[in-house]
C-alpha cells in the first residue's frame, strides 16, 4: 500500500538520526574527494527497483560510497571557490525545517516563517544601513537574486526616467569583472550590457561616467550593478562614486554582495562599504560567508513596492493570497520565483541562538586569517603574492610555475588531504588562490600547503 510511505518508521528514523549526529560531531570534517562517474554508477547498479530496498542498506551506500565521493566545502581545509561553513545551529534547525515540511511561499500559508524570515532580513538590511521600510526575501542563490533585482530595474525603468517612457533596448551598466550570474540574468531578461573597464579591477563612478558619457546609447542605460567582494579576488568597487552616478542619471543601482556583503558585520572593513547603504537593492548569501546551509541568498530591495508590482503573480488561484493589508508579507511577490522552501529559517535560528557578536567575530576571523596568510606568503621564499587582500580571497604564485604545475599540485593536496585549492586566472596568468571562511582555518594549515610548493 502506498500509505506505508507516510508512516512514521522508527527504525529508519534512528539511522538517519544517528547518521546526522556522526556527521555533525566531526571535528575537523574532512575534505573526502570526488569520484568517477564509472565507479559510482557500478555502486547503484540496480538500485531502482520495483520492490525497494532496506534503508540501512541504502544508507550504508551512500556513507560509504557517495557522500565520501565529494569534497566537504565545510572543511577548514577547503580553500577553494567560495567555501561554506554553516553553524552547527542552522543544520539541525535545517533538518527541522525538513521534518516539517515548511514552505514560505505566502502570508497566508506561512505566517510564522514569514515574520521570522523577515526578521532575519531585518538584519541584514541594518547592516546595510537602508532605511524603515525596506524589504526582500530569500531565493535559491546570487544568481536567483541578481536576476530578481534586475528584472524589476528593467520594468521599472519608465518610473524613474523624466519623461516617463522605458528604452526599446535598454542596457544596463556592469564592470568587466562582474560575476557571470550577471550577464547570464541580462541576456535571460533581453537587456543589453554596457562593459566599463575597471580600474585595477575595480569599478569606479569616474569610470562609469565616462563610458556613460561616450557611449553613443548612453540615453538607454537604465542601471549599474556593482559588486562588493569580486568572487575571483574579494574587490570591492567604488560604491559611492557609482551611486553618485546613478543618482545623477535615475539609474537603478544594485550591489552584488554574494560573496563580500557578509563583511559588513566586521567593523574592520566597513569603511570600504561606503555608499551600500544608496543602492535601490542588494544581494548577499547567507549559505557563503554568514554560515547557513545551502540554499539561502538574501535580495532586499530599498523600495519593495516596486519590486511587489513587477513579480506578484496573477491567477485565478492566486487571488486568495493577496491582501490589502499592509502586514501581510508574500514572498512569492518580491522575486521571479512562486513556491518556495524556508530557506531563511536556518540563518534566523542561528542569528538569535548566537547573536550577532558571533557573526561579526566570525567574519572578522576570516579577514585577519587572510592578513596573516599573506604574510606567511610573503615570508616563504618560494612564493609571491600577486596583491594584497581586500576581503578574505589571497592570490598568490609560485614563480616559474606553469598552468599544468598548479593543477598537478591542487590535485596532489587533495589526493593528500592537506587542503583543496584550485587555481585560478589572474590578468592572464594562471596562480593559486585561497578563499578563508572558516574560522577554524589555521596558520599552520596554511603553511603545510605553502610548503608543498616548494
Amino acid at each position: 500500500m502506498p500509505g506505508g510511505m507516510f508512516s512514521y518508521d522508527e527504525g529508519m528514523t534512528d539511522l538517519i538520526v544517528a547518521a546526522c549526529r556522526e556527521r555533525l560531531a566531526l571535528n575537523p570534517v574532512p575534505l573526502d574527494f570526488g569520484g568517477l562517474k564509472e565507479a559510482l554508477d557500478a555502486e547503484l547498479s540496480g538500485l531502482m527497483c520495483p520492490e525497494g530496498n532496506e534503508a540501512a542498506d541504502v544508507l550504508r551506500l551512500f556513507g560509504d560510497k557517495l557522500a565520501t565521493a565529494v569534497v566537504s566545502c565545510d572543511s577548514p581545509r577547503f580553500l577553494s571557490f567560495i567555501p561554506a561553513a554553516p553553524t552547527k545551529a542552522a543544520l539541525l534547525f535545517d533538518m527541522f525545517v525538513s521534518c516539517s515540511s515548511l514552505h514560505g511561499t505566502s502570508w497566508l500559508e506561512a505566517a510564522g516563517v514569514v515574520v521570522a524570515e523577515n526578521q532575519a532580513l531585518r538584519v541584514l538590511s541594518q547592516y546595510a544601513g537602508f532605511p524603515e521600510g525596506a524589504g526582500g526575501c530569500f531565493v535559491a542563490g546570487g544568481s536567483a537574486g541578481n536576476l530578481s533585482a534586475l528584472l524589476v530595474a528593467r520594468d521599472t525603468a519608465a518610473h524613474r526616467r523624466r519623461d516617463g517612457t522605458a528604452p526599446t533596448r535598454p542596457l544596463i551598466a556592469i564592470s568587466d569583472d562582474a560575476h557571470s550570474s550577471v550577464g547570464k540574468a541580462l541576456h535571460v531578461i533581453g537587456v543589453e550590457p554596457l562593459v566599463v573597464s575597471t580600474v585595477d579591477h575595480r569599478l569606479t563612478g569616474s569610470a562609469l561616467r565616462t563610458s556613460l558619457d561616450a557611449h553613443p546609447r548612453s540615453n538607454d542605460v537604465i542601471g549599474v550593478v556593482a559588486t562588493a567582494g569580486t568572487t575571483n579576488a574579494g574587490i570591492i568597487d567604488d560604491l559611492s562614486g557609482v551611486a553618485d552616478v546613478a543618482d545623477e542619471r535615475s539609474l537603478w543601482f544594485h550591489i552584488d554582495g554574494a560573496y563580500g556583503g557578509a563583511a559588513l558585520f566586521a567593523p574592520s572593513v566597513r569603511d570600504k562599504f561606503a555608499g551600500f547603504e544608496r543602492a535601490d537593492s542588494f544581494i548577499v548569501d547567507p549559505h557563503k560567508w554568514l554560515f547557513a546551509p545551502f540554499d539561502c541568498a538574501a535580495l532586499l530591495y530599498r523600495r519593495p513596492n516596486l519590486a511587489k508590482a513587477v513579480h506578484t503573480q496573477d491567477a485565478s488561484y492566486l487571488e486568495v493570497l493577496h491582501s490589502e493589508n499592509p502586514e501581510e508579507w508574500n514572498p512569492s511577490d518580491y522575486a521571479y520565483h512562486l513556491t518556495r522552501r524556508a530557506r531563511g529559517l536556518p540563518l534566523w535560528f542561528s542569528m538569535a541562538v548566537n547573536g550577532l557578536d558571533a557573526y561579526r567575530d566570525a567574519v572578522e576571523a576570516g579577514l585577519a586569517m587572510a592578513a596573516r596568510a599573506a604574510g606567511l606568503i610573503s615570508e616563504t621564499p618560494h612564493t609571491e603574492l600577486v596583491r594584497d587582500p581586500e576581503l578574505s580571497i589571497v592570490l598568490f604564485r609560485r614563480p616559474g610555475w606553469r598552468k599544468t604545475d598548479y593543477e598537478s599540485w591542487s590535485a596532489r593536496l587533495l589526493s593528500d588531504q592537506t587542503g583543496f585549492v584550485t587555481p585560478t586566472t589572474w590578468e592572464g596568468e594562471t596562480v593559486a588562490r585561497f578563499a578563508f571562511l572558516h574560522p577554524n582555518t589555521t596558520d599552520a594549515m596554511v603553511r603545510e600547503i605553502l610548503a608543498t610548493m616548494g
